[in-house]
């Protein structure tokens, strides 16, 4: 058997408490006994799953929700916004009070400090107040970059940047991504590598960005705290994730 598990993290591998129920560790680990890849698929940096690949001794996972993909250790895949048409949003929001995050495989850093919709947003990945350095995406590669704005000025972002995409985390956040961008092309990517297609592999999420992967794989499951968009588009549902539900639908699936 040569089959692939992609796992989103925040809602999905990790409950409510941001912990990962001893249920669903049980679950991928017999997953693997039986023959199953697993991977990570999130919009976190990789330095912000590092505990939990070393639990579960992953070393393939797709990051910024596609934009920088590592498959058995090795870094198969970047991509990221173009510098000039991020100093125009960076610019369009600092006009407005909107400030940014970005961040690259090893760090984040804020153009703006103490300001509380970052503040708020990021509390809720349980991470502390970044470094400041407005200019850092002029010196180094970044991968994803956080706008900080409310969702009724999210379409105008939308109309002003018609060549990138804004997908919404937190109620005061969106992750900037290229056209195109997903989960789902970087997935593809270690598909390629593996020598498989996308109907060998299986995929769990909840949020908004994990709607184009769920889309593609050949086998999707949207938690039971998943958006309803998500769900809508999902081969099946799960239970919530704080009731064990990754673990039972593991099992409904003959997974383990």
């Amino acid at each position: 058997m040569n089959k692939i598990l992609f796992f989103d993290v925040d809602g999905t591998l990790y409950n409510s408490e941001k912990k990962l129920p001893a249920s669903a560790k049980e679950a991928l680990l017999a997953a693997r006994r039986n023959g199953y890849e697993l991977a990570i698929a999130t919009g976190r940096a990789p330095f912000m799953i590092d505990a939990l690949l070393e639990e579960l001794e992953i070393d393939t996972y797709v990051t910024f929700n596609g934009q920088y993909v590592v498959y058995k250790g090795e870094v198969v895949y970047t991509n990221g916004i173009e510098k000039e048409e991020l100093a125009k949003i960076i610019a369009f929001g600092e006009a407005r009070n909107e400030p940014v995050v970005f961040l690259d495989d090893k760090r984040m850093i804020a153009s703006v400090g103490e300001h509380n919709m970052v503040a708020e947003s990021l509390d809720t990945l349980k991470y502390p107040y970044p470094e400041l350095d407005s200019s850092y995406y002029m010196q180094n590669a970044v991968y994803q970059t956080l706008i900080f704005m409310e969702e009724k000025d999210e379409p105008l972002y939308c109309e002003t940047f018609p060549n990138v995409q804004f997908v919404r985390w937190h109620r005061y956040s969106c992750d900037i991504l290229p056209k195109g961008g997903s989960k789902a092309v970087g997935i593809e990517k270690i598909l390629e590598k593996m020598g498989i297609t996308l109907q060998d592999a299986f995929a769990f999420g909840d949020g908004i960005n994990d709607i184009e992967m769920l889309q593609a794989v050949g086998t999707s499951v949207a938690m039971g705290n998943g958006h309803e968009r998500v769900k809508a588009v999902a081969h099946h549902i799960a239970d919530h994730v704080d009731e064990d539900g990754l673990a039972k639908i593991m099992r409904k699936l003959a997974i383990i």
